[in-house]
């Protein structure tokens, strides 16, 4: 908070209280009352002998009792009743009972009775009816109930006065007393629940849980002062969840001190969490008796203040090893929740020396603890709330790291793809180079080494040497159209075929019909696939040529359903039904073996037809010999 606003905030307090002290100034506030102990429903006579003084406040261990005074009205008072009547001003009456002023009874708190169990934390402002007050000495009277926590009968330190000067204490005091804890209950359970949720999503936080779980605790433990009159049968069971709430909230903030200071060893976890269980165990096995409530309020209570000494002191030392504001911060709201929690304790115990030390402060019995326990909440959620933004920020910088790592990983990846597909062009275009070079050899090679030997023998004529360098010739052409193709678009390649055979069949008198049914997009093929089509093409019409003794040849080459077809047709002789010994035929049908494919046969009414049928997704990267 800025330097301004802290000046603001201290001039108000200021202003407040030097009011609040001019508006005492004209009130009454007595110091002395009489007692009787009588739990009559109507007032004792006011000559009984058994009156007797006592100082103010004053708590006795009785089901009820009966206080009286006697206050003059000012005379400046009797004049203004009417437009500023008078009141009584009660800051506590737990127990609840009646106010009787000069024999009549003017107001009434509800009592524990059989069906419900009272505790009002609230204030209490009686109006006091001006046609009772008398202009001279009046008679108030109280009959006090005791309440169940404490279990006295106890009457507050009361003020009298005009209903301009107490309604701003009542106002003030019911805002902290009744207002504050409602606002607290809500905000601590949400952000309780909230921090749980943090948790459960990253369970590793555990500084998350411990400061969830405080928040709930305290949540619990603050509707203490918001619930007022509870039935018969829920009250022990509220009893039993505020004392477990409270031991819990304290436990939890001596384990949020440890975790922060990095100190959590078993036996004082063990040992912490054993003492927190003690006080709801007791309070269970004692059957929700006055004593046991008694009992744990006074003893089990009481353990708490070295437990909470022992946390202030994690706290200090862990600011103290490791500087930080954020630990310092967290030190200090430590040491003030301490001291609020010691002094509830000394406030709640009526301690002699305390009430001694602050008359009129312990008069009032205004409980600090659950201002300084907010304090300590709200820097405990700030804290919290700032390790999350942290955590944030750190994780959406572990993500533009890992983005840019990812992306530079991405790039060096893909400039090994691209030099992978490079290497793996240049050793597909090396194996077609081989390929064809092996093919070449095997078949053109081969060829005309045989017909070279034949010739030197003479068992060539000069008819068949002219047949020998013609389909040898043939052979380079159809190698140079597989090659020479662009980019291994196989219909390029079939275009030279289709333009050299062409001429050649209409050369030799037959009349020729080629059909191309083909998609737009280039058809790819390997060279060495390309090879082995055409080769097979080819193949088949040389056998044209030379023995079907044709008139008209029909080639067709389509592409359909995922296969490259090529059909041969002419209205030749046919097949013979005995063919010969030529290699021609089972050459064809082990090269569409070897690509993947088969060659058919057709039937037809006349002459011969021949259909390659190749599966192209099989032969786009080549196939193996």
């Amino acid at each position: 908070m800025k330097l301004r606003s802290w000046a603001c905030c201290s001039a108000l307090l200021l202003a407040a209280w030097l009011l609040t002290g001019l508006a005492q100034a004209q009130t009454l506030e007595p110091l002395q009352a009489e007692l009787l102990r009588s739990d009559a429903p109507q007032p004792p006579d006011p000559r009984d002998a058994r009156w007797q003084t006592v100082a103010l406040p004053d708590a006795q261990q009785a089901p009820a009792v009966w206080y009286q005074l006697v206050f003059t009205l000012p005379a400046a008072a009797a004049e203004q009743l009417q437009h500023d009547g008078w009141m009584l001003y009660l800051p506590y009456f737990y127990g609840g009972g009646s106010v009787w002023l000069n024999g009549q009874l003017v107001g009434a708190v509800p009592e524990t009775t059989d069906q419900v169990r009272v505790r009002w934390q609230r204030p209490q402002l009686l109006a006091l009816p001006p046609s009772l007050l008398l202009p001279g000495a009046n008679r108030l009277q109280l009959r006090v109930a005791t309440s169940q926590a404490p279990a006295a009968a106890m009457l507050p330190r009361l003020v009298l006065g005009p209903q301009s000067q107490l309604l701003p204490q009542f106002d003030l005091r019911l805002f902290f007393v009744r207002t504050v804890p409602v606002i607290t209950v809500v905000v601590s359970s949400m952000a309780g629940v909230f921090a749980l949720y943090i948790w459960l999503r990253r369970p590793r936080e555990t500084l998350y849980a411990i400061a969830g779980l405080v928040g709930v605790a305290w949540a619990l433990r603050t509707t203490t002062f918001v619930f007022d009159v509870l039935p018969a049968w829920a009250w022990p069971l509220w009893r039993l969840m505020y004392h477990a709430s409270n031991g819990g909230f304290i436990v939890l903030l001596v384990l949020f001190a440890l975790h922060l200071a990095r100190w959590q060893p078993r036996w004082l976890v063990r040992g912490l969490v054993s003492w927190w269980a003690l006080g709801p165990l007791v309070y269970l096995l004692g059957g929700a008796s006055t004593g046991a409530e008694q009992w744990v309020a006074r003893w089990w209570v009481a353990g708490f203040i070295p437990i909470g000494v022992m946390g202030v002191l994690v706290a200090v030392v862990a600011a103290w090893r490791r500087p930080s504001a954020e630990r310092a911060l967290i030190a200090l709201v430590f040491v003030l929740t301490l001291l609020s929690g010691v002094h509830d304790h000394f406030m709640a115990q009526q301690s002699p020396w305390f009430s001694a030390l602050l008359p009129r402060w312990s008069a009032h019995r205004f409980f600090l603890l659950h201002y300084g326990a907010n304090l300590l909440l709200l820097t405990m959620g700030g804290l919290i709330t700032l390790r999350y933004v942290r955590n944030l920020r750190a994780l959406e910088e572990s993500h533009r790291t890992l983005e840019a790592r990812v992306a530079a990983r991405e790039k060096e990846i893909g400039a090994s793809y691209a030099r992978i597909a490079a290497l793996q062009r240049e050793q597909a275009a090396t194996d077609e180079r081989q390929r064809i070079m092996q093919d070449l050899h095997d078949g053109l090679g081969a060829q005309l080494f045989t017909s070279l030997l034949r010739a030197e023998r003479g068992a060539l004529a000069p008819p068949q040497v002219s047949g020998v360098l013609r389909a040898a010739i043939d052979e380079m052409r159809v190698a140079l159209d597989a090659l020479g193709s662009d980019e291994g678009d196989f219909a390029a390649a079939w275009a030279d075929f289709r333009f050299r055979w062409d001429a050649r069949l209409r050369e030799a008198g037959l009349a020729t019909h080629w059909r191309q049914e083909l998609p737009e997009q280039a058809l790819a093929l390997p060279p060495h696939s390309t090879l082995q089509v055409l080769r097979i093409a080819q193949e088949a019409l040389t056998n044209v040529l030379k023995h079907a003794r044709a008139r008209t040849v029909e080639v067709t080459l389509a592409w359909r359903d995922g296969l490259l077809q090529v059909d041969l047709a002419d209205d030749g002789v046919g097949v013979p039904a005995s063919p010969g010994t030529g290699h021609g035929l089972p050459n064809m049908q082990a090269r569409a073996a070897r690509l993947g494919g088969r060659l058919l046969r057709m039937e037809r009414a006349q002459g011969c037809c021949w259909r390659l049928e190749l599966p192209l997704a099989q032969t786009r990267d080549g196939l193996p010999h």
